[in-house]
C-alpha cells in the first residue's frame, strides 16, 4: 500500500482522497515489508426500529442488513484475514430475551458466509449489547450495563472468543498468549462483575489485539487501564510490535458540526480515567478503533502536545447516521465505511478507509495513512 506521513492532526483533506478508486490501494502495494496480517474493522449496524426506512424484515430484526451485507461482501473480496466488529450489532434494549437472541441469531447469520470465506469475526461489545436504559428516580431514565445482558452476550458470542482452531485455519497461524482468564478482574478498574469474554487480548505474531468493554456493569463509559497497562507490558515482553485496541466507545467525540448536536458520551464521560487510556495508548504507539458514533473520522487527538496515537472512529455500519441530512459538513459525514489495517512484517501499519454513500454509489477509497 502506499506509504503516507502520518504526521496530519486530523483527516480534514477527505475530499480529494474520496476521488481515488477502491483499487488504487491494491495496485499500489508494493511496499519493502510484506503484509504480515490484515484486518477490518466497523461497527454500528443496528437498526432504528422507529425509523422510517426500514423493511418489514430488517425492523423485525432491527438491522440494516443492505449496507452489512454489501460490507461483508467487499471485506470478504478484500481478503481481510480478520473482521472486528465494534459493537451494537443488536438493537437490544429490551427484556425480552427471545427477541435478543433474535438479533444475534440475526447478525450472525449475516456474517456466517464471512467465517466461511476465509475471514475471523472477532466481535467487541457496544452499549446496544450490555446497557439497558433504566428509570431513575428523577423520572428519567439511563443506560447502565446489566449483568444478564453480559450474560447473553457470552451465550451468543462466547464461540468466537475465541476459536483457536478455527483462527489458525483462516488467519494462517495460531494466535498465540490467548488466555480466557486474562481479562480485567472484580475490584480493580471499577469492575464490579465478571469481564470474561467481555475484554480480552492475543497476539497475531507481532501484532498484539486488545478488545475492551467500555460498559462495565457499574462503570459505564470507562477503559479498563489498569488491565491493559499489564496486559501491553506483557505483549511487549514477548516481543509484541504493533499494539491495536478495539472497544465500542470513542475516548474523544468528534464534533462534526459547529451546532450542538452531538449528543453521544463516550470515554469522556470519565475524564480523569479517558486520559490515563490515552496516556497508555501513547506510550506504546497503540492506535484505538472504536465506534458509538455513527460517522467516520481519524484524528490524532493529542497531535497539538506531540501525540502520535490514532483515534479511528468507523461507527459507520449501517446504523443512522450521527450526521443528520444538513449537517454534515464534511464529504465523509454520511458514508457508510470500514477501516483496513494492514500490518507489515517491520511493524509499520497502513490504514485505508472505503465507503460508499447513502445511495449506495461506487466503493472509493475515503482516506488512507501510514502508522510508524
Amino acid at each position: 500500500m502506499l506509504r503516507i506521513a502520518a504526521t496530519i492532526a486530523s483527516c480534514s483533506g477527505l475530499a480529494a482522497a474520496f476521488a481515488a478508486s477502491d483499487t488504487d490501494v491494491h495496485q499500489a502495494d508494493v511496499a519493502a515489508s510484506p503484509v504480515i496480517l490484515r484486518i477490518a474493522t466497523v461497527g454500528d449496524s443496528r437498526g432504528d426500529p422507529k425509523g422510517h426506512d426500514l423493511s418489514g424484515a430488517d425492523r423485525r430484526w432491527v438491522q440494516n442488513t443492505a449496507v452489512v451485507a454489501r460490507m461483508l461482501d467487499e471485506i470478504s473480496t478484500d481478503h481481510a484475514q480478520v473482521l472486528v466488529f465494534n459493537g451494537d450489532m443488536v438493537m437490544g434494549y429490551t427484556h425480552d430475551a427471545a427477541q435478543l437472541d433474535r438479533e444475534y441469531a440475526y447478525w450472525r447469520g449475516l456474517v456466517a458466509p464471512l467465517m466461511e470465506r476465509g475471514t475471523y469475526v472477532l466481535p467487541v461489545p457496544g452499549n446496544h449489547e450490555m446497557q439497558m436504559p433504566m428509570p431513575q428516580p428523577n423520572g428519567k431514565s439511563e443506560k447502565l450495563a446489566q449483568p444478564e445482558l453480559a450474560d447473553a452476550w457470552r451465550a451468543n458470542m462466547g464461540d468466537l472468543i475465541l476459536d483457536t482452531s478455527r483462527w489458525q485455519r483462516l488467519v494462517g497461524s495460531a494466535p498465540t498468549a490467548w488466555d480466557l482468564a486474562n481479562a480485567p478482574m472484580p475490584g480493580r478498574d471499577g469492575i464490579s462483575t465478571s469481564q470474561l469474554q467481555l475484554s480480552y487480548s492475543l497476539d497475531a505474531g507481532i501484532v498484539h489485539i486488545a478488545v475492551i468493554n467500555t460498559d462495565p456493569v457499574g462503570h459505564d463509559g470507562a477503559a479498563p487501564v489498569e488491565w491493559l497497562r499489564r496486559d501491553f507490558a506483557a505483549a511487549r515482553a514477548r516481543g509484541a510490535k504493533r499494539f491495536l485496541v478495539f472497544g465500542h466507545k470513542m475516548a474523544f467525540a468528534y464534533e462534526f458540526s459547529k451546532k450542538p448536536v452531538n449528543d453521544e458520551t463516550g470515554l469522556d464521560a470519565r475524564l480523569a480515567e479517558r486520559d490515563a487510556f490515552w496516556d497508555l495508548i501513547e506510550a506504546y504507539g497503540a492506535s484505538y478503533f472504536c465506534g458509538h458514533e455513527h460517522i467516520y473520522h481519524a484524528s490524532q487527538p493529542r497531535a497539538a502536545q506531540g501525540g502520535k496515537a490514532w483515534q479511528v472512529i468507523v461507527g459507520s455500519g449501517g446504523s443512522p447516521f450521527a450526521a443528520k441530512p444538513g449537517l454534515a459538513e464534511h464529504p465523509t459525514d454520511r458514508l457508510y465505511a470500514w477501516a483496513e489495517i494492514s500490518v507489515h512484517a517491520d511493524g509499520m501499519a497502513d490504514v485505508v478507509v472505503h465507503g460508499f454513500d447513502e445511495r449506495f454509489g461506487p466503493t472509493q477509497i475515503v482516506d488512507k495513512w501510514q502508522i510508524p
